[in-house]
């Protein structure tokens, strides 16, 4: 069999799944619908999922960098979370949080955080489903607990990383935090809830009602995909709001490109070049306004 290439069509089926719009069974029925056969479908499934054998860009023993598993006291009890520091470090450093999508802290946004590192951030890969146990091993699971989690309390936790980071000894004080997809919204939460935060950068990520922008101090980037009709739907007024109060932000559109445009571990959504190009451009913004 040959398996058909994937459209658009099949890329927007799986972000309604994604995003608990549509569940396994209706997502697999549409897929295979659109595949033209069962078995089609199963063949396409592998590349619109993330796959984790695809996750560790940077080798998890990577000798400049000491990167290990730790717990802080997070809002109201214990957060997990993934740490990684340059070893050879002269000086403290700048903090970058990395907020996972909403599959939770997995191999790909723990290899996200060591790039970080490597780029001269100590760099804290949080679990923001610790208060639920932890991210789990299956994906689906974890997606599912996302719809359970306290948002204002994972905001609260947030502030609490931010806080933690800041009183770190490797640390200059200045805490910044970066996004993707859930993370991407929770960084938009976290600049209005964090007057604190050096700086923000939010990958497609969801945003917050106008009347809260008023209370952003952070200067943010935003990561937009130009085929991301759901998260895209909420720009205009976003950008309204934060040009009304004066906010110091980036707003870049990427064209031709889906929602998690950023994860190289999901073949059928991952634009290299625009990847590359918005990573170019975060690193260049937090160094500016963390240094």
């Amino acid at each position: 069999m040959t398996t058909p290439g994937i459209t658009q069509a099949m890329i927007d089926a799986y972000d309604e799944y994604t995003h608990l719009t549509l569940d396994r069974r209706g997502f697999m029925e549409k897929l295979t619908k659109l595949a033209g056969s069962g078995a089609a479908a199963a063949a396409i499934m592998p590349m619109l999922a993330a796959n984790k054998a695809n996750a560790a860009i940077v080798d998890e023993a990577d000798a400049r960098l000491a990167a290990e598993d730790i717990t802080y006291p997070g809002a109201g009890g214990e957060m997990k979370g993934y740490l990684a520091i340059p070893k050879d470090a002269a000086t403290t450093l700048p903090a970058v949080i990395v907020i996972h999508e909403n599959r939770g802290l997995n191999p790909h946004i723990r290899d996200v955080a060591r790039r970080m590192a490597l780029e001269g951030f100590v760099a804290l890969a949080s679990d923001f489903l610790s208060p639920l146990g932890g991210t789990p091993e299956n994906e689906d699971q974890a997606r599912e607990m996302f719809g359970t989690l306290d948002m204002p309390a994972a905001v609260a936790n947030g502030e609490a990383t931010r806080a933690f980071l800041a009183a770190h000894e490797k640390v200059n004080g200045k805490v910044g935090a970066i996004g993707f997809c859930w993370g991407g919204g929770m960084v938009n939460r976290m600049a209005v809830a964090s007057p604190e935060l050096g700086a923000g950068v939010a990958y497609y990520g969801s945003q917050v009602p106008a009347d809260q922008v008023p209370q952003i101090k952070a200067p943010l980037m935003l990561h937009y995909a130009g085929l991301d009709d759901r998260i895209n739907a909420g720009i205009e007024a976003y950008k309204s709001a934060l040009d009304a109060n004066g906010k110091t932000y980036e707003l870049h559109m990427y064209d031709g490109v889906n929602h998690a445009f950023n994860n190289d571990t999901s073949a059928a959504r991952y634009d290299k070049a625009a990847a590359d190009l918005a990573w170019s451009r975060t690193v260049e913004f937090l160094k500016k306004h963390l240094a």
